[in-house]
């Protein structure tokens, strides 16, 4: 099992070893640099740009103070240099994440830095004739410094990243919610860019239960917008806003899922996806259990998108059969209902029906004696088939 690395503040050394090494401070940091550059690529250009004379400064602090650290004299000191060193590191690791970049390359440049700044230091110090046991006593600390450095950085990359990902996500649930409320285009393309979101052409509004919610967004295109609570239209419902579907694949994708289906629109539009799929949700007497495509009830919504209006529309047509016993009367409108589905064909309506022809001349008989003229008028057509097409939760 590897030994663990000494804690740097714990150690000392003598100021005959140190001072040579504080002389040749910025040799040293020259060469630490120089190998970065060389064997970490994605330092290379800052190196050589105009950040090179701050990185070439950092550096020697970061030399400096460790220099300091270990020459210090025993005794508790609250103005230890590790402090500021630490949070320089930490600092470091928040600004490699905030640029999106992974600790691979300051992981690797600490590793180079230690092993360079060993190699020069040890050099300095095998001159001044120091024994072999202060020199491996040295590299111990450099390794532990160099250790301790590397934690912070780690920290720091871990909790910018941690931060920034919830400052997105809550960008994100914003831009979903002001989606769909149908904010203007402006609060929009804003709320985009502060969420760090490219808009897609279409977006396509999927409600499912709140419980599967994550296992059904993994299915999807990874810029999909979700919001927990899709509203009081949809309670227990979660929405999902998926980019650029193919409408045939996103079927394709959630078959065996519970979920309602909006209309593609455009992403700006997305409210309307959003409005059909909570209109399809509750109609009357649905219940969801596999997936529903609105597209599937465009008849029923446009029926039943005023349903008072509806309500009246079927009251007017059949007032003719008010005065008919109930039991007859539901015949009658079931007569008339498939008479005008099949164009008045009497064989097709008997089929239909499972009644005799002669029935359906005779009901057919009866409806002509209370409508009259009616059922030849076009508008009376036309008001009639669209109040018996609705749905049976409509009736009156």
């Amino acid at each position: 099992m590897t030994e663990p690395l000494p804690d740097v503040r714990t150690f000392r050394l003598s100021p005959e070893v140190v001072a040579p090494l504080r002389e040749r401070l910025r040799h040293i940091a020259l060469q630490t640099i120089y190998a970065i550059t060389a064997e970490v690529p994605a330092y290379a250009d800052p190196f050589a740009g105009e950040l090179g004379p701050k990185i070439e400064r950092a550096v020697m602090a970061a030399l400096g103070t460790f220099l300091q650290l270990v020459s210090r004299a025993e005794g508790p000191d609250p103005q230890s240099p590790l402090g500021p060193a630490l949070e320089g590191a930490y600092a470091l690791g928040r600004g490699e994440a905030r640029n999106g970049r992974s600790l691979d390359a300051l992981l690797a440049a600490y590793r180079v830095g230690a092993r360079v700044s060993w190699h020069e230091m040890a050099a300095i110090t095998l001159g001044t004739g120091q024994p072999a046991a202060n020199i491996a006593h040295f590299a111990e600390l450099v390794f532990a410094y160099i250790d301790q450095l590397s934690a912070a950085s780690v920290a720091g990359h871990a909790d910018e990243l941690a931060s920034s990902g919830r400052a997105r996500l809550r960008h994100l649930e914003q831009l979903t919610q002001a989606l769909l409320a149908g904010e203007p285009e402006h609060t929009l393309v804003a709320a985009a860019r502060r969420a760090d979101w490219s808009p897609p052409r279409t977006l396509t509004a999927v409600l499912v239960p709140e419980h599967t919610a994550r296992t059904v967004i993994d299915l999807l295109d990874r810029r999909t917008l979700e919001l927990n609570e899709a509203g009081p239209g949809a309670p227990d419902f979660a929405v999902l806003l998926v980019p650029d579907a193919s409408r045939e694949a996103l079927l394709g994708l959630l078959r065996g899922q519970v979920a309602v289906v909006g209309p593609a629109r455009p992403w700006l539009a997305a409210k309307a996806s959003y409005d059909r799929a909570v209109r399809t949700l509750r109609m009357p007497g649905r219940t969801v259990r596999t997936v529903i495509d609105t597209e599937d009830h465009l008849v029923e919504l446009v029926l039943t998108a005023d349903s008072q209006a509806l309500a009246d529309l079927r009251a007017r047509v059949l007032a003719p059969l008010a005065d008919a016993p109930e039991d007859s009367a539901a015949k009658l409108v079931d007569t008339l209902r498939s008479w005008l589905r099949h164009q008045g064909r009497r064989e097709e309506v008997a089929t239909e029906l499972f009644v005799h022809p002669q029935t359906v001349r005779y009901r057919m008989t009866r409806l002509r004696q209370l409508y009259g003229d009616r059922l030849t008028d076009p508008e009376w057509i036309s008001a009639l088939t669209i109040a018996l097409s609705a749905p049976s939760e409509f009736a009156v």
